[in-house]
């Protein structure tokens, strides 16, 4: 229960709709929607669309879009892959021919066709009620009359000045001699106003196609970027198969690979096999198991996860109770894992997060990304789009499941989550922070199943995380000093980050008293709201 005295939200409690997302100006969106008799998907998109403008650093037209949606709350979770792929010419040997053997963060060849717009579009002529045009009209209104700087956005925003400066388009629209706006302050952006309101009257082809669509490919192009119209007028996601496992009597839903929804269902099945509640919610012992989770989970998505279509990725024997016991047998209580066992299969960064409930009790999980904070950084000039750069995902390693090729789609980070119980929806749920995402979603349920906080105490729990790659620990600050000296006596090199963890948003349904229990994290400029 929460501590009324110290620092804190209180969840948010309704009967009839619920929105939760980090803009309070996209939150609010999204309950204009509600009341107005639009449902839950149409809620998100226009949700979504706000924070494309409002939230910039973090989500955009230019970048991706996975969802998880399930009709009046039922068992059916229906799963959308709103990834973009790579453009035709794009082959591992052609970068190695060019001595290439990594994708920078500011480079045309990080870009991947948006996916986004295609996604929105698609969702809202199978399970929307309004049209496009009139979902993206407050968005619309944001980018043309202006919104003012939230602190957290603001703060992203100043931490890439350097990177936007690269872009004389990114440069003009989002700095003022060198610096983000001030918190507070008006910013606008007419030219994405236009290609928005393009997009609203004439639908997915206004992007993928005409002028928004050469301003984009024209733009790239001049940089080197091996991208054509034709790219973008093929571009199509696609409906999938959820994945899930079972954890403390909940079914865990994920989007298949190319996302990592796969890993976090991987660490979940590890820690299952762990009495729940078994050592404190915030404790040395919880965070070291938890961190080597990860350490092994991260291992197997960086040697197996890749796109489905064009490579083979054990979806099954990763979540098999075989390989999840094998992998928790590794993790001693007592020390750090030296040096992380290699992968055997069988034969054979920054982001927003959107969950909507409405009176009928449809459901969305729906996360839109630009991957790392202001994605490229490269803005196509006449049409305001900011493209992201997922592509710097891709291995550049011939023959490797995740090597970049042909209208390959990447290794994605973006991952909704959705929670069922007594086979109904019980909680869409969602974890921001770029490679943290897998490793979020594991914490924030583990912290809500295994150790019965609520779900504000649950996003509030302080944070650590081990990126990829890195030898490193990252560990939020309100961590108690005994627990951070504790950790380093157990093996981990641990440091501070320069920034908070992630974000996370969520909703319950108590489906017996009628009534719907929202969250919004912290770290973010946020909130949930209902009615």
């Amino acid at each position: 229960m929460r501590r009324f005295q110290l620092p804190g939200r209180s969840t948010v409690h309704a009967t009839e709709g619920m929105a939760a997302t980090s803009q309070p100006l996209s939150t609010l969106a999204a309950i204009n929607v509600l009341q107005a008799g639009g449902n839950a998907m149409d809620a998100a998109v226009a949700a979504c669309a706000v924070q494309c403008v409002v939230e910039p650093g973090s989500t955009g037209v230019g970048g991706d879009c996975f969802v998880l949606y399930a009709p009046r709350g039922g068992d059916r979770v229906i799963a959308y892959n709103g990834s973009g792929r790579a453009p035709a010419a794009a082959t591992a040997e052609w970068y190695a021919e060019r001595g290439i053997r990594e994708l920078p963060l500011h480079s045309p060849h990080a870009v991947t066709v948006p996916g986004a717009v295609e996604a929105w579009w698609r969702l809202l002529q199978d399970h929307g009620t309004r049209s496009l045009d009139e979902l993206l009209r407050p968005a619309i209104h944001h980018a043309r009359h202006g919104y003012p700087l939230a602190p957290r956005t603001r703060a992203d925003w100043q931490d890439k000045a350097a990177h936007l400066a690269l872009d004389p388009a990114a440069r003009e629209i989002f700095l003022v001699d060198g610096h983000a706006p001030p918190v507070g302050e008006v910013h606008r952006q007419p030219l994405l106003a236009d290609t928005l309101t393009a997009i609203g009257r004439h639908g997915p082809d206004a992007f993928y196609r005409g002028a928004v669509a050469e301003d984009m490919v024209q733009r790239l192009q001049a940089l080197g970027g091996l991208h054509t119209m034709k790219d973008f007028v093929n571009a199509a996601g696609e409906y999938v198969e959820p994945i899930t496992t079972d954890y403390r009597g909940h079914r865990i839903v994920e989007c298949p690979p190319n996302g990592q929804g796969v890993i976090a269902l991987l660490m979940l099945n590890i820690l299952s096999g762990f009495p729940a509640g078994d050592v404190p919610a915030l404790s040395a012992a919880r965070l070291h198991r938890h961190i080597e989770a990860g350490r092994l989970a991260y291992q197997v998505r960086n040697a197996l996860v890749a796109d489905p279509s064009q490579a083979k990725v054990p979806v099954d024997w990763i979540l098999s109770e075989a390989h999840a016991a094998g992998l928790r047998q590794r993790i001693d209580p007592r020390r750090r894992l030296p040096a992380l066992p290699a992968v055997h299969a069988p034969a054979g960064d920054d982001t927003v997060y959107i969950t909507v409930v409405d009176r009928d009790r449809n459901a969305v999980s729906f996360i839109n990304s630009l991957f790392k904070p202001f994605g490229s950084g490269i803005v196509a000039p006449r049409s305001g789009v900011l493209l992201h750069n997922r592509g710097i995902s891709f291995s550049l390693e011939p023959g490797h499941p995740n090597a970049i090729a042909p209208g390959k789609r990447p290794l994605h980070s973006i991952i909704p989550g959705m929670v069922l119980r007594d086979n109904r929806v019980h909680m869409p749920f969602g974890v921001m922070g770029g490679h943290y995402q897998a490793a979020g979603h594991a914490w924030f349920l583990t912290s809500l199943l295994d150790h019965g906080l609520d779900l504000q105490e649950a996003m509030d729990l302080p944070r650590a995380f081990q990126e990829p790659g890195s030898e490193q620990v990252q560990v939020e600050t309100p961590v108690p000093a005994a627990i951070g000296e504790e950790l380093v006596r157990l093996g981990h090199d641990v440091i501070q980050p320069t920034e908070a963890i992630g974000g996370a948003q969520a909703i319950t349904i108590d489906w017996r008293n009628g009534t719907l229990t929202g969250a919004s994290d912290h770290r973010k400029d946020g909130c949930a709201l209902g009615y």
